[in-house]
């Protein structure tokens, strides 16, 4: 897709995301030329209306924005920009221009999810995930019923890092399990919306 500057003469609003919780950070203003600089350093760059020139974020303070990807809107007018914030993004030193604060969620449980299709789509044979869909479904569900018992009774027992550690294996077979099935981890999330509104 090609950007549309000249609706905005020759600027156009860049929406700012973490790319791990999708908190919005902040909103600026990009010419082709703060564009091109952006993809070229990996650092968000903007054009300042206030200083007539191009700015990259940080480049007093040190707060980057590291640059995860970039996506245009259907009106081919707005650029959304998903990214890794070295240090608070506001001037204030708030986490977000919006005094919003960045909270750690369970995002990277989608990074897993999307880890795991790449193995099963992409084989290797150094890859123990690869090994268990090569192996099929009955070992698979074998598996996530083992690290279910491996939870319980680290549950009765008082090692929480012990337990915490077979939950994250439980989870991470369980995502292989429905990976297996074509289930992704949005429908489970749907199931239980749904059953939380009823």
């Amino acid at each position: 897709m090609t950007i549309d500057f000249k609706k905005g003469n020759g600027l156009v609003p860049v929406i700012i995301q973490h790319y791990q919780t999708n908190t919005v950070l902040m909103l600026g203003y990009m010419n082709e030329e703060a564009l091109q600089k952006t993809k070229e350093i990996g650092k968000a760059t903007f054009f300042s209306r206030s200083k007539n020139r191009l700015w990259t974020k940080g480049e007093t303070s040190g707060n980057h924005l590291i640059v995860k990807d970039i996506l245009i809107d259907c009106d081919q007018d707005t650029i959304l920009i998903k990214a890794d914030p070295i240090g608070p993004t506001c001037h204030t030193g708030n986490d977000t221009c919006f005094n919003e604060v960045v909270k750690e969620n369970n995002d990277f449980l989608y990074q897993l999810e999307e880890i795991i299709l790449d193995r099963k789509n992409n084989p290797s044979e150094k890859s123990y995930t690869n090994s268990l869909f090569q192996k099929g479904i009955n070992k698979i569900a074998q598996k996530v019923g083992e690290e279910a018992t491996e939870v319980v009774i680290e549950a009765m027992d008082d090692n929480n890092e012990l337990l915490k550690e077979e939950t994250s294996d439980l989870l991470y077979h369980l995502l292989v399990l429905l990976a297996e099935k074509n289930i992704s981890l949005n429908e489970i999330s749907e199931v239980l919306r749904n059953r939380h509104t009823k």
